[in-house]
C-alpha cells in the first residue's frame, strides 16, 4: 500500500525515549485504564484504512461514508533507534487523547471502533516500524498497551511490508510483544485481539509472510485475523482481482491449516482478511479492482465466514480522478462517492450496535469536472437507505466560489432518489480550483459530499495547460498536496513559481488535467528547482523526467495522448527530500 514516509532525526537513547514517553508496562496510567476492558470487535467488520496523515476528521469520514468501523494508519517510531509511538512518525502527533481521542469517542457513540494499525509500508521501507526500530521487547510491549489503554481499543494491527519482512530480529521481538501483551490483557481481564497484514501472491502467502506467522507460533502469540493485500501483485501479468482475492484467501485458509491443526474449518475462514484497493492500484491498469469485484468479493466473503473486510483506503472511494492509478485520494475509475464503502457495510454483523436508526447517504457522481468562463457543466447527486427507513431529504449547496453558481433540481428528494447538480461558471469567474459542497438534512442528520469544480484561466481550456506561469499568483486550476503553493523566491520567470511540499510523508505532487487532442503527440517542458523534482504526465498517457538542482534546470519530456485525450500534468518531489520549484511549465504539440 501506498504510505506516508519518515526521515531518520536524532537518535534518543532508548531509556530516554521510553521515559519520555511514560511507557512502562504493566504500570501507570496505562495499567490503571486497563480497568475498562474495551468492546471486542464484531465477529465479522468493514473496517477500511483511514490515511491519517492528510488532516482529515476520522469521525466526519465515517459518518459521511457509513464506514462505522476504522482502521487508522498508521502507528510508527520518529525514527530509526526511537521505541516512542506516534501518528505516522509525527512527535507533534503523540499517543494521547489529544490526538483523535474526540473521533474515536464520537465514532464509538455511533456504534462502531477503531483499529489502530503498526508500521506500513513506509515505516517498514523506513526502519521506523516499532519493533524494527526498537531493540528492546518490553518498550515493544509498552508501546503497544500504550495505544491499547489510551484509546481503549480492542484490536491492533500489524502491518508488515517490505524491509520489515526480511527483519528476522525485528519479527521475534514484535511476537515476543505480543505476547507480553496478551499475557498482560489476560492478568487484567481485557479482550485484545492481534490481526497481521501481509502482502500476498494470487495462491497465498509467500515465504516471508508465512515465516512471520510461523514466528508467531514459536513464540506463543496468538493471531487472530490474517489480513491479505490482495492487490499490487506486480507480477506483470493481467488480474482478474475478484477471482485472484479468493484464490488468495483459500491459499491462506490452507496455509493456516496446517500452522492450526486443532482449528475447524470455520475457525480457518474466521480468521482470513481480505484487504483491497478500489479502482487502478499502484501497478497500474492491469491491476484494477471495479465495482462489480466489489460486490463479488462481498458475497464470497460472507459465504466463506471471513472475518474481516477493508480497502485502502477510505479518502480513495470516490471518483475524482479517472485513468489515475495509486492515488490516496481517488480510486482512479468512474464510481459514486462512497460506492465501495456502501458495498461493504453490511459486512459488519454480531456487534450489538443498538436498535437501527433511519439514516442515509449523499454521494455525487462525477465528482468533478473543469469548465471554462461561461461554462456549465451537471453531476447526478445520488442518496441512498444506509439503514432503517427512507426519510426525506433536503439538499443544498455550498461553497461555489464569486461568478459560478449551482443549483439542484429537484432540491428535495426521498432517500434513495436523485437529483441534478448543475454548475455554471460565468465569463468573469476567476480561474482556479473550488470545492461545492452538497449537503443533506433530514431531521437532525446532515451528509455532506463534495463536487471539485475547475474554472480554467484566459486562454485555456482544451489543449492548453492554465497558469503554468503561476503569474496569476494563484495554484487554480492546479491542486496540490498539503503545503503546496504559489511563491515569490526562487522564480525562473516572471514574479512568481509552483513550490511543491515534498515532506517525509508525501511527494508534495501538483497536478493539473488537461483534455488535448486523442492520439496526438505532445511535449511537456518547464524549470524545475530542487532535489529529485519530477516532471510528468499520467492518465490517458504515461511519461516523466527527472533531475537535482540547486537552481532552475529546463526539463522535456514527449507523451503521446490516448484515444481520450485526457491526461493529467504533475510537477513533485520525492521523500525527505524537500521542497521543488517549477516555473514556466508549458504543453505544446
Amino acid at each position: 500500500m501506498r504510505r506516508p514516509r519518515t526521515v531518520a532525526a536524532v537518535l534518543s537513547a532508548l531509556a530516554t525515549a521510553v521515559a519520555s514517553a511514560g511507557l512502562v508496562l504493566g504500570s501507570g496510567a496505562g495499567a490503571q485504564a486497563a480497568a475498562t476492558a474495551a468492546t471486542p470487535l464484531p465477529a465479522h467488520v468493514f473496517a477500511p484504512y483511514f490515511e491519517a496523515y492528510n488532516g482529515d476528521s476520522p469521525a466526519a469520514l465515517s459518518q459521511a461514508s457509513g464506514a462505522k468501523y476504522l482502521t487508522m494508519a498508521f502507528v510508527q517510531t520518529e525514527a530509526q533507534g526511537s521505541c516512542t509511538p506516534y501518528w505516522n512518525g509525527d512527535s507533534s502527533a503523540p499517543i494521547a487523547q489529544s490526538e483523535y481521542g474526540a473521533d474515536f469517542t464520537t465514532i464509538r457513540s455511533r456504534g462502531g471502533d477503531v483499529i489502530p494499525s503498526f508500521g506500513g509500508y513506509a515505516a517498514d521501507n523506513g526502519g521506523t516500524e516499532i519493533a524494527d526500530s526498537c531493540t528492546s521487547v518490553d518498550s515493544i510491549a509498552a508501546a503497544y498497551e500504550k495505544v491499547i489503554t489510551t484509546y481503549d481499543v480492542s484490536r491492533l494491527d500489524m502491518d508488515i511490508e517490505d524491509n520489515s519482512l526480511e527483519n528476522s530480529a525485528g519479527i521475534d521481538r514484535r511476537n515476543k510483544a505480543i505476547k507480553k501483551v496478551q499475557d498482560w490483557a489476560a492478568a487484567n481481564g481485557r479482550s485484545v485481539q492481534i490481526s497481521y497484514t501481509l502482502p500476498t501472491t494470487t495462491s497465498g502467502l509467500a515465504s516471508s509472510g508465512l515465516a512471520v506467522l510461523k514466528n508467531a507460533v514459536t513464540n506463543g502469540a496468538q493471531v487472530d485475523v490474517v489480513n491479505l493485500m490482495t492487490f499490487d501483485y506486480y507480477d506483470g501479468a493481467s488480474h482478474n482481482m475478484a477471482q485472484d482475492t479468493q484464490t488468495a484467501i483459500t491459499g491462506l485458509k490452507g496455509q493456516l491449516a496446517k500452522l492450526y491443526p486443532s482449528k475447524t474449518e470455520a475457525q480457518l475462514w474466521g480468521m482470513t482478511g481480505i484487504i483491497e484497493m478500489p479502482g487502478i492500484d499502484d501497478y497500474g491498469p492491469a491491476e484494477t479492482f471495479t465495482t462489480a469485484d466489489a460486490t463479488s468479493v462481498y458475497n464470497w466473503a460472507v459465504s466463506k465466514g471471513v472475518s474481516t473486510l477493508s480497502f485502502w483506503a477510505l479518502q480513495r472511494d470516490n471518483g475524482g480522478c479517472p485513468g489515475t492509478g495509486g492515488s490516496d485520494t481517488c480510486s482512479g475509475i468512474a464510481q459514486d462517492t462512497w460506492y465501495f464503502s456502501h458495498t461493504f457495510a453490511p459486512f459488519t454483523t454480531g456487534g450489538g450496535t443498538g436498535p437501527v436508526t433511519d439514516d442515509y447517504s449523499v454521494a455525487v457522481a462525477p465528482g468533478a469536472a473543469t469548465v471554462a468562463p461561461g461554462g456549465s457543466a451537471t453531476a447526478t447527486v445520488r442518496t441512498a437507505v444506509t439503514s432503517g427507513s427512507a426519510k426525506t431529504v433536503a439538499l443544498t449547496t455550498s461553497g461555489a466560489p464569486a461568478g459560478v453558481t449551482a443549483t439542484l433540481s429537484p432540491t428535495s428528494v426521498t432517500a434513495g432518489g436523485t437529483s441534478t447538480l448543475k454548475v455554471t461558471a460565468s465569463a468573469s469567474a476567476a480561474p482556479g480550483t473550488y470545492k461545492v459542497s452538497v449537503t443533506g438534512a433530514a431531521g437532525t442528520l446532515s451528509h455532506t459530499a463534495v463536487f471539485t469544480l475547475t474554472v480554467s484561466g484566459p486562454g485555456g481550456g482544451t489543449g492548453s495547460l492554465v497558469n503554468g506561469d503561476f503569474e496569476t499568483g494563484s495554484l487554480g486550476p492546479w491542486t496540490c498536496e498539503s503545503g503546496g503553493s504559489v511563491v515569490s523566491t526562487p522564480v525562473h520567470g516572471g514574479s512568481h513559481a509552483l513550490a511543491a511540499a515534498a515532506t517525509a510523508s508525501q511527494t508534495g505532487e501538483c497536478t493539473q488535467m488537461l483534455t488535448l487532442s486523442p492520439n496526438t503527440k505532445y511535449t511537456l517542458q518547464g524549470w524545475v528547482q530542487g532535489s529529485y523534482g519530477y516532471l510528468g504526465v499520467k492518465g490517458g498517457a504515461t511519461a516523466s523526467t527527472w533531475g537535482s538542482s540547486s537552481g532552475y534546470a529546463k526539463q522535456s519530456v514527449a507523451f503521446t495522448t490516448g484515444a481520450s485525450g485526457a491526461v493529467t500534468v504533475y510537477l513533485h518531489g520525492w521523500y525527505g527530500q524537500g521542497t521543488v520549484y517549477g516555473d514556466d511549465l508549458s504543453v505544446t504539440s
